[in-house]
């Protein structure tokens, strides 16, 4: 098993590491997600059909079937967020020979740039419901196992937070404020919920190891 685990990491961590600006941040925001998704699921199958954390069935139960899915989503938007910058990049080699051909290329880097914003977004709202999905976990979930439980909240956190690093980034070279606003408008109320909700289950976590 251990030897296994670094089966396609090392490949990762290599394409992230090369000089290629893609992967990035967005892509290793989406990837710490699904690590969160990960640890989250380990923590619900140590609580599921044992008897004496019965009172978290049901919450391991939804963990369970949310990051499952929340896993794949996760890993897609990582892929996504490596295209999306591609094609910011594509945008820029454009021809600007003529007035019609600068036009185009402005165009295509607005429309690009926009989707390169609204991709880790996009991670964000991702981040902020599984931290949702986990705080009733926290509450009544395998006791032995609540320090990865709040290892995988802080993971969503942070992925939330870098995900915010990669829209602002790209709000910053926009023209269009209607957008700028909206994005902006949500990314704040997306951070404020992921630190809030992760402070919760920390909270909780801590009190039931009687750390605080």
């Amino acid at each position: 098993m251990v030897n296994k685990m670094n089966d396609g990491y090392e490949e990762v961590l290599s394409l992230i590491g090369s000089s290629a600006p893609t992967p990035g941040g967005g892509s290793v925001a989406a990837l710490t997600l699904s690590h969160a998704h990960s640890l989250a699921m380990m923590v619900s199958r140590l609580t599921e059909g044992k008897p004496k954390w019965s009172n978290g069935h049901e919450a391991a139960h939804k963990v369970i079937k949310s990051s499952s899915l929340g896993v794949k989503t996760a890993l897609e938007l990582a892929h996504e967020d490596a295209e999306a910058f591609e094609l910011v990049m594509t945008s820029f080699k454009l021809p600007k020979g003529n007035q019609d051909e600068i036009s185009i290329r402005n165009d295509a880097i607005e429309s690009s740039t926009i989707n390169a914003a609204r991709v880790p977004l996009e991670i964000m709202r991702e981040s902020c419901k599984f931290i949702k999905s986990i705080e009733e976990l926290s509450m009544t979930g395998n006791s032995n196992a609540l320090t990865d439980l709040l290892a995988s909240s802080k993971l969503a956190d942070l992925a939330t937070n870098i995900a915010s690093l990669n829209v602002k980034i790209n709000l910053d070279s926009l023209q269009h404020n209607m957008i700028v606003n909206k994005f902006t408008l949500e990314m704040d109320e997306l951070l404020l919920i992921s630190n809030q909700k992760s402070t919760i289950i920390e909270e909780n976590i801590l009190e039931r190891l009687k750390w605080n």
